[in-house]
């Protein structure tokens, strides 16, 4: 059996087809037909009037910041249990990033700790300018709590939904939550552009100034010229052709990892040390990753005994996100931490969840899963 890995692209024939259609049209350049028709196919799917792509979800963040006057001396929430991404942009513009633990009932920036986070600083005048909320692991933070609390104390919202394109939050898209969302299109993600990504809004003054500076902020002369910084953080009309051809077929690699979540959840149900991310009452996730979090106070299995084991049998493995807090590049960022992400990461592992595994790689897997617990 061929190596296994966590979340490989899944492509077909009319990914070739798209790609081959806008080389002949010889649009490569970063403008074209397949950009602005990817750009109106991600607004009907995350239910947004204004969609622009760029050169990966980092860039949308750190575009997103800058619009919103971000800068040094500034504060920005961020969760604590996310990809270094979401924290880097916010050091991009000199803001300190201020981390917040996880709910462990649902894994998701904890909005308890929010609340207490912003209490303490109104009294303090030390408010944040911005929050990144995190949608991890493809589910949705709990936006009911969230939205009405950060629209307290005039805290703009930026959705990082780098890894939720298709989740959705009592029936609301993925990326529709605050003054904008971000999503990932690189090599892992549900769908993928081979690297990419995009700012989704409902706010045209917003859209219309993310465009403008992905484009090295140029105005509209004749030569070039510039009233602000820009920055070159553009997606090519080439893989936005691939990216069309991939949300085509988005539901359907949806439903196939939600089987693959079900096999696994089936294949482990008798092995009380192993439980999974749990699935929010509040919304459908997209089933982007499965999860597992190994409790080894039993039979001393940990997470890295199984890891160990799935990778000397050609399988790729992961631990879950190692929190910012823990960065040596973090130390010293403000946090308001319960502990919970520190568990998470130190027994949870992720498991191969693309679309295009077969039944039998799942189940080989499993089986491998299985024998540490033998």
């Amino acid at each position: 059996m061929t190596k296994i890995y966590l979340s490989s692209p899944d492509i077909g024939p009319r990914e070739f087809e798209f790609v081959a259609d806008a080389m002949r049209s010889n649009w490569i350049a970063p403008t074209g037909p397949d950009l602005e028709a990817f750009e109106d196919e991600l607004c009907a799917t995350t239910t947004t009037e204004h969609a622009i792509g760029l050169s990966s979800a980092t860039a949308a963040l750190h575009l997103a910041l800058v619009h919103l006057g971000v800068g040094p001396g500034d504060v920005v929430m961020v969760s604590t249990f996310t990809f270094a991404a979401s924290v880097f942009a916010i050091s991009y513009t000199g803001a300190t990033p201020l981390l917040i633990d996880s709910d462990s009932s649902t894994w998701q920036i904890s909005p308890d700790l929010v609340e207490e986070e912003l209490r303490i600083r109104s009294r303090r005048g030390t408010l944040p300018k911005a929050a990144i909320i995190v949608d991890l692991y493809g589910q949705c933070a709990d936006y009911g709590r969230l939205v009405p609390l950060l629209e307290q104390y005039e805290i703009p919202i930026i959705e990082d939904a780098a890894e939720a394109l298709g989740a959705t939050y009592s029936g609301q898209s993925a990326g529709s939550f605050g003054r904008c969302g971000v999503i990932s299109f690189n090599g892992n993600k549900i769908i993928t552009t081979g690297g990419g990504g995009a700012l989704v809004t409902n706010d045209s003054s917003l859209g219309s100034h993310i465009r403008h500076l992905a484009n090295q902020a140029k105005e509209s002369t004749i030569h070039y010229e510039h009233n602000e910084v820009g920055f070159n953080y553009r997606l090519s009309n080439i893989l936005a052709a691939l990216g069309r051809a991939q949300l085509l077929t988005l539901e359907t690699k949806i439903k196939r990892r939600q089987n693959i979540n079900a096999l696994y959840r089936d294949a482990f149900k008798d092995v009380s040390s192993i439980s999974f991310m749990p699935i929010a009452g509040y919304g459908t996730p997209n089933w982007w990753m499965s999860c597992i979090e190994i409790d080894h106070s039993e039979r001393r299995v940990t997470r890295d005994i199984v890891r160990i084991a799935l990778g000397e049998h050609d399988i790729e493995s992961r631990p879950l996100w190692n929190p910012m807090h823990h960065q040596p590049i973090f130390r010293d960022a403000p946090a308001r931490i319960d502990g919970t992400s520190s568990q998470l990461f130190a027994n949870g592992l992720c498991l191969p969840s693309g679309s295009g595994l077969t039944d039998s790689e799942i189940d080989y897997v499993c089986d491998v899963v299985l024998t540490c617990f033998e």
